[in-house]
């Protein structure tokens, strides 16, 4: 569970190291995200000459959380770290960069990220 002003890694290859969560789009009032849900970032660190740029305003869906999920058969699937991948938009759900690092939530296919579960190295 993320709420606003959350911090997350950037695990592709866009160029972006870490964004801050700043709005969670077509949830209403929700206040909390949790993985495979689509949010509003900015990137708060990013390398030079690359694809995005720092302070840019991105779209990205959460593939790891420390917070444990509870799944429908009974079992908890849990991260060491907060990561999302960055998406070219809330309807155009394709990844922006071509590789995914570190392993994935099995939720991300189900919410249909199938592109982006193919560009995984591992899905848990």
């Amino acid at each position: 569970m993320l709420q606003l002003r959350s911090i997350l890694r950037v695990a592709d290859n866009t160029g972006a190291k870490k964004v801050m969560l700043i709005g969670i789009p077509k949830r209403g009032n929700k206040k909390t995200a949790g993985v495979g849900d689509i949010i509003t970032c900015v990137v708060k660190e990013a390398d030079p000459h690359s694809q995005v740029k720092k302070s840019e305003v991105v779209t990205a869906v959460i593939v790891r959380t420390k917070k444990e999920k509870r799944r429908q058969d009974g079992s908890y699937i849990r991260f060491s770290d907060n990561a999302c991948v960055l998406i070219q938009g809330v309807e155009n759900k394709e990844p922006k960069g071509t590789r995914v690092f570190g392993p994935i939530a099995k939720e991300i296919k189900d919410n249909g990220f199938s592109k982006i579960a193919s560009l995984a190295s591992e899905i848990y």
